[in-house]
């Protein structure tokens, strides 16, 4: 048995004789139609969002039927404030209760009790959403419990697919209903089975192509002109996600402690932060940007607080991460799985931070996730449902 009360052996269910599917796209299913994927996401920041249309825009790119919802949209109107509109607010002013909140959900007790029977609230939404469905996938937690129950209690007649978009699991992103568990890294695919008994099968990442486009000297030198870089800077890009979450001025101070820096940062929607940093020397504060794959082609290095999109966006784009001051709960537990698979150093002073800044170097690290096209979380999904159909007469 394992931490979430089932066996060990939960792994993606393949039926005897099934193909797998082409990543040049995917077979008719039995019914003579294309088919047909609903994802889950929920508007909390970015890192989940971002993934979810991703996935989409794959899906249908070979040929699948892909619709994708707010998973807060299924939830009663306070829920959704709660939610969607406190998470930055109780990240940057209460961040001891968001530890413990995240601690808390991690443990059978009171409070995953009365969470688990809130979200219960959405299900009747969420079953018209799916009940076309061939596939349904969540890349929030929390819609992942949800899909996870009603699958295990025959509510869902399909597979039911989580993709964990951080690199740590918790247990909210698990669940044994769940047929088939994805990460972005072999890292958080192991942390997930060291911690947790369940298997969880690293799938990739799900992030704009332009990342992983090539960028000629000529492009990263027009756009460190064009932000006003000197080519003796050390450029660093700091993230704190579309909210600007954390204490981001102490990540800028710890930064300039290298006498070489001149950080960029990433304000998201933050207005307030952006003009907060805007005067400052060897400062740029940038808003809400939508050519960041450049940004990062003209960086030296990310430095970041929480360890999510961002991070995945700097694998792919080859630019060396660094984990600093991050914020509490997923981030803490992010920098540490980050940290010790080697993908992200975490110094934890300021003196700590400028030597590894002294020592940074664009360099390819070992691939944190399967290298192989027809094993990206597009195919895998395919597959699951082409399994599903050819099985559907025999039913």
């Amino acid at each position: 048995m394992t931490a979430l009360g089932v066996p060990r052996s939960i792994r993606p269910r393949r039926r005897h004789g099934a193909r797998p599917v082409s990543p040049d796209g995917p077979p008719r299913t039995a019914a003579g139609r294309s088919p047909r994927v609903v994802v889950l996401t929920a508007r909390v920041g970015a890192g989940h969002d971002r993934p979810a249309y991703e996935l989409a825009a794959r899906l249908r790119a070979r040929g699948a039927v892909a619709v994708v919802h707010d998973y807060l949209d299924a939830l009663p109107r306070f829920g959704q404030v709660i939610i969607g509109d406190g998470y930055g607010v109780v990240v940057n002013n209460m961040p001891r209760f968001f530890d413990w909140l995240f601690r808390a959900l991690e443990r059978r007790g009171l409070v995953r009790a009365i969470i688990l029977t809130f979200l219960m609230f959405s299900e009747r939404t969420v079953r018209r959403w799916i009940r076309d469905a061939d596939v349904v996938v969540s890349t929030f937690p929390l819609s992942c419990q949800t899909l996870g129950r009603m699958r295990a209690a025959g509510q869902i007649a399909v597979p039911v697919v989580s993709y964990l978009t951080d690199p740590a699991p918790h247990r909210m992103w698990l669940h044994p209903g769940v047929d088939v568990h994805l990460s972005v890294t072999s890292a958080c695919a192991d942390a997930a089975d060291e911690a947790y008994g369940v298997a969880v099968r690293p799938a990739g990442p799900l992030v704009d192509p332009r990342f992983s486009r090539a960028h000629t000297d000529a492009d990263r030198a027009d756009t460190r002109q064009d932000l006003g870089l000197s080519d003796d800077e050390t450029a660093v890009l700091i993230s704190a996600g579309s909210l600007g979450l954390g204490d981001v001025p102490a990540l800028v101070d710890a930064a300039l402690t290298n006498r070489a820096a001149h950080v960029l940062v990433l304000c998201g929607r933050n207005a307030d932060l952006r003009a907060q940093l805007d005067a400052r020397e060897r400062v740029t504060a940038l808003g809400w940007r939508d050519d960041v794959p450049a940004l990062m082609a003209a960086a030296d290095v990310l430095l970041h607080n929480a360890g999510g999109l961002s991070v995945t966006e700097a694998l792919v784009a080859n630019l060396p991460a660094v984990t600093y001051h991050p914020i509490p709960g997923h981030g803490r537990a992010n920098a540490t799985v980050l940290a010790e698979a080697g993908l992200a150093p975490w110094p934890t002073s300021p003196d700590g931070l400028a030597t590894v800044l002294d020592g940074i170097a664009r360099t390819s690290p070992l691939s944190p996730w399967p290298a192989t096209p027809e094993a990206d979380v597009a195919a895998i999904v395919l597959e699951l449902a082409a399994q599903e159909r050819e099985a559907a007469p025999a039913a």
